[in-house]
């Protein structure tokens, strides 16, 4: 008897492991990894389900071994109904008999020869499918391979080791077209990201301000975007740069949305000319009409930089007190004796700016609590404003500025924790060489 050639060439599991093992590493090449060693002796026994309307009459041997020798287990289901309750996780391919009826109309009365094909991919999306079909309709089965399924065969010519073959193969074939598209799902996925943190993220509207600008930011969510945490800065008409960083309690993708909302609101009233405690408290009315429960809240801390650079106003909504850092001095946090209440605590809330004198050289770095609140050692203590100056001490005295500064501090904290921190993180720095 003819051995006919499969209808599409099988992608064996080597050479796709090989394939996606060198496009991808992560979750993508241990899937690869898995397919390159199904068939291998630690590998499950692969399991056939034949859906055919007289599985007993079948020519289709029953000694089906896999690709080390071991036998393919097989089950038959006379109708889609019995199929359906024998699709378990553990089926790895299903042959199907094409002549079988659509559900709910009697064979030769569907204008859809497919009907039935189309049936089981819907029903069995991420099984591997082998269409049987007469010898003489190779068109059909050429025609269900474009629907969906992996491979066809003639029901006339199979004999155990053609279909055993055609099994794995096809089984393969289905791992290696998921995981390809899982990549490139996850490909078009890290565009879009990137993408909506561009415009989630604030680009500062700095032009023209003798002040350098570095920020860092870190959502605590795993594969998050932004996190509660938000930061901006502005220089309006009259050389006044305005900075802010803020952190909405909670983690969620709601306060993520409500950090961007109220940074929004900040940017359009600054450059509206509101300032200190007015802005504050129109901030507070934003929060409260957009947040989504009334125990919301959010702290904040803006500054506000004279044109000539040496004074700022400082306004602290229960937030953190910025740090300063200037030549032959220690770095200290800016004065927090008159913080206020976060924003959304209090109807009626006020806010006092403080004066603060810069200086003619400094470094201003703006934080969220996620940069202090990380472990440090084995005894749960938390790092701490103190023991954030003292790591801004030492590493300025390393000679590190600007984004290296971020950088090596967020990660310095993260080593400290021991692991990524549970927190989101948001950090501003802001220099002024003189």
């Amino acid at each position: 008897m003819p051995v006919p050639v499969p209808r599409q060439r099988a992608i064996p599991a080597v050479e796709s492991g090989q394939a996606l093992a060198a496009a991808q590493g992560g979750p993508l090449k241990e899937e690869a990894h898995r397919s390159a060693t199904a068939g291998g002796a630690n590998a499950a026994p692969l399991t056939l389900l034949l859906i055919e309307d007289d599985p007993a009459g079948s020519p289709i041997v029953p000694e089906l071994v896999d690709a080390s020798g071991k036998p393919i287990r097989v089950r038959t289901a006379r109708n889609l109904t019995e199929a359906e309750r024998l699709l378990t996780d553990d089926v790895h391919c299903i042959l199907l008999d094409l002549a079988l009826p659509a559900p709910g109309r009697p064979a030769g009365e569907d204008a859809d020869e497919l009907a039935v094909l189309r049936h089981v991919l819907r029903l069995a999306p991420r099984h591997a499918v082998l269409a049987l079909t007469a010898s003489g309709d190779a068109e059909r089965g050429a025609e269900a391979v474009r629907v969906g399924a992996q491979d066809y065969l003639f029901r006339d010519e199979l004999d155990g080791r053609l279909l055993s073959r055609a099994i794995r193969y096809a089984v393969e074939r289905k791992r290696s077209d998921t995981a390809e598209r899982r990549l490139a799902e996850g490909k078009l996925r890290a565009q879009e990201n990137r993408r909506l943190e561009r415009g989630l993220l604030p680009t500062p509207l700095l032009d023209g301000a003798a002040l350098r600008f570095a920020a860092r930011y870190r959502p605590g969510r795993s594969r998050a975007l932004l996190g509660g945490d938000f930061y901006d800065a502005v220089r309006t008409p009259d050389g006044t740069v305005h900075a802010m960083i803020g952190d909405v309690c909670g983690h969620g993708p709601d306060e993520a949305a409500l950090g961007v909302e109220l940074r929004i609101a900040w940017r359009a009233l600054t450059l509206a000319g509101l300032c200190g405690d007015e802005l504050l408290g129109t901030l507070q009315q934003v929060l409260e009409h957009e947040r989504a429960d009334d125990e919301i809240f959010a702290t904040l801390c803006t500054v506000d930089i004279a044109p000539d650079g040496r004074r700022a106003g400082l306004c602290l909504a229960g937030h953190p007190s910025p740090l300063i850092a200037r030549p032959g001095r220690a770095p200290k946090l800016l004065p927090y004796d008159n913080n206020g209440p976060a924003l959304g605590l209090l109807p009626g809330a006020r806010w006092p700016r403080m004066q603060v004198e810069l200086g003619r050289e400094w470094s201003l770095m703006l934080y969220t609590d996620g940069l202090i609140e990380g472990r440090v050692g084995t005894d749960g203590e938390r790092l701490g404003q103190d023991g954030m100056v003292d790591m801004i001490r030492r590493q300025l005295a390393e000679g590190l500025r600007g984004e290296d500064l971020l950088r090596a501090a967020v990660s310095e904290v993260r080593d400290l924790n021991g692991g990524e921190l549970t927190d989101d993180v948001a950090v501003v720095l802001l220099d002024r060489t003189g």
